[in-house]
């Protein structure tokens, strides 16, 4: 499985969770390839700043001491949920071409139901029209999807919402986050 060497911090609390009764400092930051949640101890000392991208590799890590592992999705806090919308929105739009292909190529998931189905707004009209866009011709970026299918809800805004959906529910498939 694939390891991220770096993450962005999402939320530093220096005080550990409200109510949990260790006043240890902990930070949630989201792995900059895997997207995963992860929650992350500072070596002692350490302040880490929210959008901060830190090394979390297998090397010498100067600002994490450790790992604690995936946050549940109940435990993600408020301003991680709202950090989390602003990198992802940056990242689909780093990542275009790799978001695009997934349009280009996304097969059904059985008789009943296609991954693109999965998407938020996306329904059986707007599968139809797709998949029949892309065997005339691939798609080449969200601006070209939304100029052929005029009637298509926006392609990066409904990945992004995947991705979220994918990250603090526990979907039956997932499409994005591994």
């Amino acid at each position: 499985m694939e390891k991220d060497e770096y993450a962005i911090v999402l939320d530093f609390l220096p005080y550990g969770y409200p109510m949990s009764g260790k006043m240890q400092p902990i930070a949630q930051a989201v792995g900059e390839k895997t997207l995963i949640i992860l929650e992350i101890i500072p070596r002692r000392g350490m302040t880490l700043e929210t959008k901060e991208k830190v090394y979390i590799g297998s090397g010498k890590r100067d600002k994490v001491y450790f790992i604690a592992g995936r946050v549940a999705p109940e435990k993600v806090t408020e301003t991680t949920k709202t950090q989390l919308s602003e990198f992802l929105s940056e990242f689909v739009a780093n990542n275009e071409q790799r978001f695009v292909e997934f349009y280009n190529k996304a097969p059904a998931i059985n008789t009943r139901l296609h991954q693109i189905e999965l998407l938020p707004g996306f329904g059986q009209k707007h599968l139809h029209e797709l998949l029949k866009s892309r065997e005339e011709k691939p798609f080449a970026s969200f601006a070209e999807m939304k100029e052929r299918l005029s009637s298509l809800p926006d392609p990066k805004k409904a990945i992004e919402k995947r991705i979220v959906e994918e990250l603090l529910t526990k979907p039956r498939f997932k499409l994005f986050v591994k």
